[in-house]
């Protein structure tokens, strides 16, 4: 499929395992499953509403080995957002994002202009090995984003691809659900273009 200038390329990084597939899907098409299939790598497509016109989200789910390290630095450079998951209930995931992190860094030059995403998941777990609290420490050293999801519980999901599209600071772009829009997003909508999940 050819891709079109007008795609919205966001990566999602992370150690395998961690739930990357699982947040995906849980976006995109609202399922869950338990099993464990690893990915070598998935695109999935969104239509969203951007600047008063249509553009497609493109989600692209990578592996989480580092078996395919040419793959991954074709994702980081089409990559124009980031969203890199680590497991609460693993210390050692949160730990292999950063020679990822370290690349972006390295490939797309001032990240400050680029949407980064730290997400902390399966927040629903009780054998928990990282408190929210690291996950906001290194986020604010990285100067990014930082949330905590469930895909399971579908807890933050919506929130989370929202929250990266707020960051996109080059075109003015939002995820509308249900078609229905809060009084604060009708107010954001009145003073820029924006872009809404259909």
């Amino acid at each position: 499929m050819p891709e079109q200038s007008n795609d919205y390329r966001v990566v999602v990084f992370g150690a395998a395992g961690v739930g990357k597939s699982s947040l995906v899907l849980r976006f995109v098409r609202g399922t869950f499953r338990d099993t464990y299939i690893p990915t070598i790598e998935d695109t999935y497509r969104q239509v969203i509403s951007c600047d008063k016109s249509i553009c497609t989200l493109q989600i692209t789910d990578t592996t989480g080995s580092h078996q395919f390290p040419a793959m991954q630095r074709l994702s980081i450079s089409k990559g124009h957002a980031f969203i890199l998951v680590y497991s609460v209930t693993s210390r050692q995931s949160m730990e292999d994002l950063q020679p990822i992190f370290e690349q972006i860094c390295q490939i797309k030059g001032d990240i400050q202009k680029i949407p980064i995403m730290l997400v902390g998941n399966k927040s629903d777990e009780t054998q928990r090995e990282l408190d929210a609290s690291e996950g906001e420490a290194l986020a604010s050293k990285w100067k990014c984003s930082f949330m905590e999801t469930s895909a399971k519980m579908n807890y933050n999901v919506q929130e989370l691809f929202q929250e990266l599209l707020n960051l996109e600071k080059r075109r003015a772009v939002s995820l509308q659900v249900d078609g229905k829009k809060s009084k604060q997003q009708r107010k954001k909508d009145k003073l820029k273009g924006k872009c809404s999940v259909m």
